[in-house]
């Protein structure tokens, strides 16, 4: 018999539609394909999702994750309707009700509260990406409670940029990929940015170039890296200040770039005892002056032809000045930040510092290049070629999420522009909307006044001691403590912070907590089980400590359970979002970009946009903002607001295709069809920074000029990268007892040390740590996004557990083998985990993946699913709180700078115990919780299309 080759369709039937929206399943916000399918009902239904190739973000690469975006919106753990708690709190006993109802019940708690103290609403999101509309809500409703998760993020990391040149990494700027030669990135999980870093990577090295880790962990980025510095957790500051201490020592800084674009050549006054001691010289137009080197003249920094002295000093009035530049080779150049005298505690060789360094300073001036490109700078002076310093930094939450963090921060961007390499063709490069300087933001704004909107935004950047969030009495004008004595820069809120302090009525007593997609009782908070009783506990009436609590999630987390009413949120690819310039946009170097989501598919469940919900709320609370001098609704949805909504005249949410015929960028009139223009653009928008503006963006009067048509500024915003932050300074004065703003006398110390006008390093405060010398850290895999992505059917099959890698140093001490169980404890609390050896991790730490492990009744996973057996969490080894040092106090763990978490301080001793024999589960192991969608089926399968 002749054999018969089987008939294989080689080009099956893919989709019926192809539907172009933004991807939700990491913060990156790529572009992609949702190919449709016809149902058995004649809906549509997705069928598979791919990269879109004409996005900017992804440019079609499309990782796991986005990829099994399609069994997010089929998850069994989908919330399906609202919610109304009929036991006790925690029991996950509910019933469903109509969103009638429940609109009706979060307005009859709300409007009370508006009417007679709007504080006493703590309106609280996670990472919703739509913060300048939550932000708007919260303004228009007036409680000075609103922040999203920031504060436990990265900060740090944010705030330190913006104060030191203007913007940071990631959402704010990214390497000039086409020209770097050396990438360096520190402290980067591979769940940040990952397609843009992955391309890039791919591309740097198809042309030759190194890339450096500096990372405890060698996973992800720092895997493929040509060379890792496993380097001790939070002395990545130290480590830093000697890179610039063997820079500057041989010479290798970029003296022009600090005399024309930094405040290292503007004047410090040195009049010790007095208000203005440390404060920058300024004229009596209040700009900072500097000495030109051709007169010696003292001369505004910005005067046409000036050239800015870095070694220059004077007297006024009695009073030395010297630069900023002088003070820095001061402290830098001290023997306390040699190598030598690092090494140890950085984990890292003497030899192995110095050649890093030597590695920087011969990328960056022997490998300079030039662009023929002219331009013309903010002093009017034109510039025939640009000039490219090819070393660029990358960095993230591992260097931010340390009580050291801001300051530590601070100092990698010291470092990069020491070098010259911030806007300049090879290094770290902005993106619109910054380079913005902090007198271009807002400052906070904390007035709550009964039935009336808060006199400001709540977030912003402070000056000094006169923009604190303080009420009359000194006393925090805000339930986190944001903006005070204790954490005086916290750009982000202190959202870890709410739940303990609204517990404890400090600094008052709230009667809702109101909050969205923040897994506070489980992942997201420190002090895990202590939350968890917080939320539950009742006062000697019998009544909950905090009062009401109303959630809106799209599944069913662990903190459902906690809550007394459950407003259901949509899938991503089931309601509009807005990804916009006034908030995280996602813009390119060389471009500005916003994209949309829109309902590609239909809720199947009583559920809505939790957008749209709070539009639906503030028309019920006749909030101004939202609705007419008569009460009548301005907008019906969220997609509404996102068209007419216009923060000021001719600037909206969306910058694109703006104007009556939809041709303007930027600036322009509603243009009612506007998302209509963008789903038939695939979702997005762009507009390219034109020729000669994309580099020196705080400088280029070209670039300026466009930022300013684009709306992203009202006028050009030229400014000094600030190397000395004259804000720290200001409180330094008030610890120092200037000014009519005083801190309490046990802060005045803290505040002296820690807000140095100049980045330093300093040892975590780990006081009551004794005997707990391990270091343990928690990061995030390239494949799952906080704990939504762990219920996912296809991203489980990738991390369905997580063990404790141990250095192997550490198990051969403790004998331990893969599959042992240790016995990890903090001052804090114990937990018990399976264990994993690891060879590329630092030889003092221990980590795990971050959000994996769940509790039983969660997320409609099965009693016995391994994300809730041998999965786990470090949190419940944290604590909000340090440990006690017996000075009566208890302080926040938390940056004293900013109030970020300080995550990775967590300090722990490890014991091996019995084996798996003896032992099915981790430990903590908590009661199942009750959940309100049930169990999901053993196999997740269904038919689309035919």
């Amino acid at each position: 018999m002749s054999h018969h080759q089987p008939k294989i369709e080689t080009s099956p039937h893919v989709s019926d539609e192809v539907r172009k929206t933004t991807c939700y399943m990491c913060a990156c916000r790529c572009g992609i394909n949702v190919h449709m399918k016809d149902g058995p009902d004649g809906k549509k239904r997705v069928a598979y999702i791919e990269g879109n190739r004409e996005h900017p973000v992804n440019k079609g690469v499309l990782c796991a994750k986005g990829s099994a975006g399609i069994m997010q919106v089929n998850a069994p753990s989908r919330l399906r309707a609202p919610l109304k708690r009929v036991g006790p709190r925690g029991s996950g006993e509910f019933q469903e009700i109509t969103w009638d109802e429940a609109l009706e019940i979060a307005t009859g708690w709300l409007k009370p509260i508006r009417e007679n103290d709007p504080s006493k609403l703590a309106f609280f999101t996670g990472r919703d990406q739509s913060q300048s509309f939550t932000s708007f809500w919260a303004q228009n409703f007036g409680t000075p409670n609103y922040a999203a998760h920031g504060g436990f993020c990265s900060v740090n990391m944010a705030a330190a940029g913006i104060y030191t040149m203007g913007g940071a990494f990631w959402e704010f700027g990214q390497p000039d990929w086409d020209h770097t030669k050396l990438f360096i990135l520190l402290g980067v999980a591979e769940d940040h940015d990952s397609n843009p870093i992955k391309m890039g990577i791919g591309k740097i090295k198809a042309r030759g170039a190194r890339v450096v880790g500096v990372n405890p962990i060698r996973t992800g980025y720092n895997a493929v890296a040509d060379d890792w510095y496993g380097i001790t957790p939070g002395t990545d500051g130290l480590l830093i200040l000697s890179l610039i201490h063997v820079l500057m020592k041989a010479g290798k800084v970029d003296l022009d770039y600090l005399a024309r674009y930094t405040n290292a050549p503007c004047l410090v006054i040195d009049n010790p005892g007095g208000a203005d001691h440390g404060l920058l010289l300024r004229d009596a137009d209040d700009k900072v002056l500097v000495i030109d080197r051709a007169s010696g003249e003292l001369t505004p920094f910005d005067r046409p032809g000036v050239r800015p002295d870095l070694s220059g000093s004077t007297e006024v009035n009695g009073r030395i000045c010297r630069t900023v530049m002088q003070a820095m080779a001061e402290r830098y150049l001290s023997a306390e930040y040699a190598p030598e005298a690092v090494a140890e505690r950085c984990g890292i060789p003497a030899p192995r510092i110095r050649a890093l360094a030597a590695e920087i300073a011969r990328v960056a001036f022997d490998e300079a290049f030039e662009i023929d490109q002219e331009w013309t700078d903010f002093r009017g002076e034109t510039h025939n070629v640009m000039t490219g310093r090819p070393v660029s930094f990358h960095s993230m939450r591992g260097v931010s999420a340390h009580a050291n963090g801001f300051q530590t921060c601070r100092a990698l961007h010291l470092l990069q522009i020491l070098l010259g390499t911030v806007e300049v063709p090879g290094g770290f490069r902005f993106k619109p909307p910054y380079p913005k300087p902090v007198e271009a933001h807002p400052k906070p704004h904390c007035k709550a006044t009964p039935g009336a909107p808060l006199d400001g935004p709540h977030l912003g950047f402070v000056r000094g001691p006169e923009d604190l969030a303080l009420k009359p009495d000194g006393s925090p004008a805000r339930i986190d403590k944001a903006f005070t004595w204790e954490n005086p820069m916290s750009s982000h809120g202190l959202m870890h912070m709410v739940i303990s302090n609204a517990h404890a009525g400090d600094p008052y007593k709230i009667d809702t907590l109101f909050m969205y997609m923040a897994n506070m009782s489980w992942n997201s908070s420190m002090n895990t089980r202590g939350v968890m009783d917080m939320l539950t506990d009742k006062d000697e009436s019998g009544e909950y400590v905090i009062p009401r609590i109303i959630y809106s999630d799209a599944y069913s987390s662990e903190m459902v359970a906690y809550a007394d009413l459950i407003l259901p949120d949509t899938t991503y690819l089931e309601r509009h979002d807005c990804i916009s310039l006034l908030d995280r946009p996602i813009c390119e170097a060389d471009a500005a970009a916003d994209a949309i989501r829109w309902p590609v598919i239909e809720p199947d469940r009583d559920v809505r946009g939790f957008q749209t919900v709070l539009v639906q709320l503030a028309n019920k609370l006749q909030l101004p903002g939202f609705t007419d001098e008569s009460g009548a609704a301005k907008y019906t949805d969220y997609a509404d607001y996102i068209v007419n909504h216009q923060r000021k005249p001719g600037i909206g949410p969306l910058a694109g295709f703006r104007g009556e015929a939809g041709d303007k960028a930027g600036r322009g009139e509603v243009n009612p069809d506007q998302l209509d223009r963008y789903i038939e653009n695939g979702g997005f928008f762009v507009e390219h920074v034109p020729d000669g503006a994309q580099y020196y963006k705080p400088w280029n009067t070209a670039y300026q000029d466009w930022a300013v048509g684009m709306g992203l500024y009202d006028s050009p915003q030229p400014y000094l990268f600030q190397l000395y932050s004259e804000p720290m300074r200001r409180f330094q004065l008030a610890a120092e007892g200037h000014g009519e703003r005083q801190p309490p006398d046990h802060l005045r110390a803290r505040i002296g040390a820690r807000l140095d006008p100049l980045p330093i390093w300093y040892e975590t405060d780990q006081q009551g740590n004794e005997g707990f010398t391990v270091n343990a850290l928690t990061q995030r895999p390239m494949a799952m996004y906080h704990s939504w992505g762990t219920q996912n059917a296809w991203l489980r099959q990738l991390h369905g557990r997580n063990p404790l890698y141990v250095p192997t140093k550490i198990m051969r001490e403790q004998g331990m083998k893969d599959g042992d169980w240790a016995r990890l404890t903090s001052p804090h609390g114990e937990i018990v985990v399976p264990v994993m050896e690891m060879a590329a991790l630092n030889e003092n730490t221990v980590w795990t993946w971050n959000a994996i492990g769940k509790r039983k009744g969660a997320w409609a996973l099965e009693p016995d699913a391994p994300e809730a057996t041998k999965g786990f969490l470090l949190n419940h080894l944290i604590h909000e709180l340090l440990p006690p040092k017996g000075d009566g106090l208890r302080w926040a763990n938390s940056d004293p700078v900013t109030g970020q978490a300080a995550w990775f301080d967590l300090k722990v001793k490890i014991e091996r115990v019995a084996g798996p024999e003896e032992r099915a589960e981790s430990q903590p192991e908590f009661p199942a919780l009750k959940s309100p969608v049930g169990t999901g089926p053993k196999e997740l399968t269904w038919k689309v299309g035919k």
